[in-house]
């Protein structure tokens, strides 16, 4: 079991490190161009772009779920209409963003307390970057295939390949071109588009044969499309009350003032760095759930989780060990503002309580999706981001910024909590049935 977990977990692992690498890439960029509005700038205009496509998260999360369950169950026409039906989605949300561009940017500005300057360069990158939607919406849409079919090698593959194209040409445009926040919009918004268009090409070499389970009556099916559309309004409630979360961070981050703000963005990627290791065992989790349950095998579904678990635990206390003994070390990577640095020391301790408070809580979202047991993943995500909200508004006044990171780990915990009570009874039902 080790071993399927691994082949699954340690692709989705290299990936994933990309992701944080890249942010930490992009924030670093920007804290070598000599004011802390630049960190923050890029802080507000990801977090915009967080806040919009991460609501789209259940194209991946849904896809993966039910392919997962198509391929134990060895049904590729199903498995070929869950690609179908999510990419329509894909493609219909991702033009909608784009049409709809000036009023998300006017409701996203308004919500940002930082000085024009900021404001200005977060507009600059947003008016770049909406111009890929419709791309990443989509490889949401095949990643998500890919993962369900228990292939997580080419996913690893679009994931590199748009970071280090993101890389290179922010990289470009900004030290060569000197374009400043502009050049790292353009370098990640021209990455999206050649992604897309590789990710299309790997499908077609490797899945191209599936084309003759396509049946165009049965992708709009009654049945499937009512259970994809609960699951996917489900995961959509729970990833727009995580996204909430996240966002507001940022933004209450922004009222504190800039050198509060770029601390924040920074300390930050210590979470974002613990997750996408995490993020790694869920995809696993994902998949091989998925897979177990459409085979109906619930002594092998058992049996992986306590193994996924184990595996979790020893990332968990390896990420705390290394930001108890190295976060000076980290944020030198991050930035050379010393001001920012001495800042950030005074709430490190935050960041430790990351891994030890939220490992669970991913390895459950990766079960969960598998299972596809949406209705429970929607209500622990509800009461995890109320906590969140009722702990920072009754601390904020005498805690400040620690009120901010307090509520954050609580509302991890809660997370963990909750989906540890719920999971047997949510898992149970689905594999019997």
């Amino acid at each position: 079991m080790d071993k399927k977990i691994f082949r699954l977990a340690l692709p989705n692992i290299i990936s994933n490190i990309t992701v944080p690498l890249l942010g930490m890439i992009d924030i670093s960029i920007a804290g070598h161009l000599g004011s802390a509005i630049y960190i923050g700038a890029i802080a507000l205009g990801s977090n915009i772009f967080n806040m919009l496509y991460w609501n789209f998260g259940f194209l991946r999360m849904s896809s993966s779920g039910f392919t997962a369950q198509a391929y134990g169950a060895r049904d590729f026409g199903e498995a070929m209409n869950v690609l179908l039906r999510a990419l329509i989605v894909a493609f219909g949300f991702g033009l909608l963003i784009v049409v709809l561009q000036i009023p998300i940017e006017k409701v996203a500005l308004n919500f940002i307390k930082s000085g024009a300057e900021t404001k200005e360069n977060v507009q600059f990158y947003f008016r770049i970057c909406v111009w890929s939607a419709p791309a990443v919406l989509a490889v949401y849409a095949f990643n998500g295939w890919f993962i369900g079919m228990q292939n997580a090698k080419t996913p690893m593959i679009i994931a590199i390949l748009n970071n280090v194209l993101n890389i290179v040409l922010s990289f470009t445009f900004v030290f060569v071109f000197d374009m400043k926040i502009k050049g790292i919009a353009l370098g990640t918004m021209l990455s999206q588009l050649i992604t897309f268009a590789v990710t299309i090409t790997l499908w077609f070499k490797f899945y191209g044969r599936l084309r003759i389970y396509i049946k165009l009556n049965s992708i709009f099916n009654t049945d499937a499309i009512k259970l994809f559309s609960k699951v996917n309004s489900d995961v959509f409630i729970r990833t727009f009350m995580l996204t909430l979360v996240t966002t507001f961070f940022t933004f209450a981050s922004s009222s504190m003032g800039d050198t509060i703000l770029a601390v924040n963005a920074l300390l930050m990627q210590f979470f974002m760095l613990f997750s996408y290791f995490m993020d790694g065992f869920a995809y696993a989790g994902e998949a091989l759930t998925g897979r177990y349950i459409g085979a109906k095998s619930e002594l092998l579904l058992r049996y992986m989780i306590r193994r996924l678990f184990f595996w979790g635990f020893i990332v968990s206390a390896f990420s705390a060990v290394l930001y108890i003994f190295f976060p000076r070390q980290i944020l030198q990577i991050l930035t050379n503002n010393q001001e920012v640095i001495s800042v950030a020391t005074s709430f490190i301790f935050w960041t430790i309580l990351i891994p030890i408070t939220g490992f669970a809580a991913f390895l459950w979202d990766g079960i969960f999706i598998g299972a596809t047991a949406s209705k429970e993943m929607r209500n622990a995500m509800i009461l995890s981001a109320m906590s969140f909200f009722v702990c920072y508004y009754s601390t904020k006044s005498f805690l400040g910024n620690n009120a901010l990171w307090l509520s954050f780990i609580v509302y991890l915990l809660m997370r963990s909590v909750v989906q540890t009570l719920w999971a047997r009874k949510a898992l149970r039902v689905r594999v019997k049935n």
